[in-house]
């Protein structure tokens, strides 16, 4: 098939005040193209496709959509040439059907559409090879499902050319293996496919070709097959950069955390942690593993006492602390670091700047009444230095920092306060190759000093190297706990969806 360009960006700039996110940048996908995009936190890619979304317009610079130059002033405009942005975190309704999904704001009703959306929606599965029950709730689908009702959203609607915002998160590697298929499909059909990811394996295995921007510029647009993963990351930050995650032997072990049979309700009275057992050691860093939605954050917020359980009990040092406060925790002594899943919602104030949200966590350890700040002051420039954070200064909000700078922040004042267990929920979530691992590193220093890290994380790849056991949870459940030397995969992802369970998987 002789490949056309469906996209072409010609020297696109764009700045917000002294902040050039774009200078001169040049994309160019072809249709009957699967496209990566690459490039570290902060390097440009999401404004990029914003101004392609329509959500931005390019200060100076050309876009071009099937060789006709296009002004975009509305996201409505692109929609109607055909472009769909796919995003991570899926924008469907939970209480209706796919089909009522997919009608939702197209016009009509859906009663008088019904029959004929039915057979529309078979069409497109038929073309593309995508698989989907029409009248389904969203809230009874799997996460490939809900992927694949996005997916024949932006199908219904036109798209031909597709953008795609880290479309393998949140997805076990069974799924990720027939959403790649279903990519290939839609590529076959002319379709032109943008992946925007940090997945460099998954880049490598279903791109044909790859842009990478640095610092808000171009740096090469090359062809998958004639690359090499060291070549992508050299471009990406500038220098070569050592993969191997480092994974070390501790010899001596003592269990800091049990949890025993717990039992936890959502806010629906729904068990989203149903007889959950575990225990952690100091010195090992135990995974845990599970699509979204299985449990992971009732999880965390449970042990930091954010959550009440309803049954079961978490010892600590020997001290039950089921139905104990964050403060009360704090009170008996014990130490223990926090990383939310959701940074700026539960783990730091966003308008407040390094200085103050340190204070948020250091100023009940202080005596007296008045806080003294120089020591404050000091620490935060400490954490700064240490942690390579870009910060304009230790007095800027850390709303204005970058996804990764944040996470570095929050991560830097829990590992200050010296925890003896450290909770990570997705610490790297977002973040780019140098950033992610700095952070493996810090972990891996953790676990020298003897403290027990409970890593929750969505990459198998990185479990299965930084992790010395991970335990799986399914829909609340565990449904296996193994050594991470000894386990695959495809047995992870088995485990993910619910089966795989053993005496063998569970007495690690």
């Amino acid at each position: 098939m002789q490949q056309h360009a469906a996209i072409e960006m010609r020297h696109i700039s764009k700045a917000f005040g002294a902040i050039k996110a774009n200078e001169n940048v040049d994309l160019e996908v072809r249709s009957g193209e699967v496209h990566a995009l690459l490039g570290e936190n902060g390097a440009g890619k999401s404004t990029l496709m914003n101004m392609l979304s329509g959500i931005y317009s390019p200060d100076s610079g050309s876009i071009f959509i099937k060789g006709t130059e296009v002004h975009f002033s509305s996201p409505k405009q692109p929609i109607k040439l055909g472009i769909g942005m796919i995003h991570q975190h899926f924008k469907l309704i939970d209480i209706l059907t796919a089909k009522e999904n997919i009608i939702l704001g197209q016009g009509g009703g859906f009663f008088v559409k019904g029959k004929e959306l039915s057979k529309e929606i078979k069409h497109i599965s038929d073309t593309y090879g995508l698989d989907i029950n029409p009248d389904k709730k969203v809230y009874e689908m799997s996460v490939g499902e809900k992927q694949t009702l996005e997916i024949i959203k932006v199908l219904y609607r036109g798209a031909k050319i597709l953008i795609m915002d880290e479309p393998t998160a949140v997805l076990t590697p069974q799924e990720i293996k027939r959403l790649f298929g279903i990519l290939r499909n839609m590529r076959d059909q002319g379709c032109a496919i943008i992946i925007i990811t940090h997945k460099l394996n998954e880049v490598m295995e279903i791109s044909d070709r790859i842009t990478v921007l640095r610092k808000g510029k171009t740096i090469a647009t090359v062809e998958t097959a004639k690359t090499e993963v060291s070549d992508l990351i050299e471009m990406m930050v500038g220098k070569s950069v050592d993969l191997a995650i480092a994974r070390e032997n501790i010899a001596e072990k003592k269990m800091l955390l049990s949890v025993d049979n717990l039992h936890v309700f959502d806010s629906e009275k729904r068990h989203a942690l149903n007889e959950v057992s575990f225990e952690l050691y100091g010195g090992e860093i135990l995974g845990v593993a599970g699509v979204a939605g299985s449990g992971q954050k009732e999880l965390c917020e449970t042990i930091a006492g954010l959550i009440h359980a309803e049954k079961g009990r978490i010892f600590f040092d020997g001290d039950n602390i089921v139905g104990k406060n964050p403060r009360d925790i704090i009170r008996l002594g014990i130490r223990m670091g926090f990383i939310p899943e959701d940074r700026l919602g539960m783990g730091l104030v966003a308008s407040m700047d390094i200085v103050h949200n340190l204070i948020l966590k250091d100023y009940q350890n202080q005596p007296g009444i008045f806080l003294k700040r120089k020591h404050i002051v000091e620490k935060a420039h400490k954490i700064v230095k240490r942690l390579d954070i870009q910060t304009p200064g230790i007095y800027s909000p850390v709303r204005k920092l970058s996804g990764g700078n944040i996470q570095k922040v929050l991560l830097g004042r829990e590992i200050d306060s010296n925890p003896r267990v450290l909770i990570t929920a997705y610490p790297v979530r977002g973040l780019d190759i140098g950033a992610s691992y700095k952070i493996y590193e810090l972990l891996n220093e953790q676990k020298r000093l003897g403290v027990g890290v409970l890593f929750i994380g969505e990459d198998l790849d990185v479990l299965l190297e930084l992790c010395d056991r991970i335990m799986v949870l399914f829909d609340g459940n565990v449904t296996g706990i193994v050594e991470a030397r000894s386990v695959t995969k495809e047995e992870l992802g088995l485990m993910m969806a619910g089966g795989f369970q053993s005496r063998e998987a569970l007495s690690c």
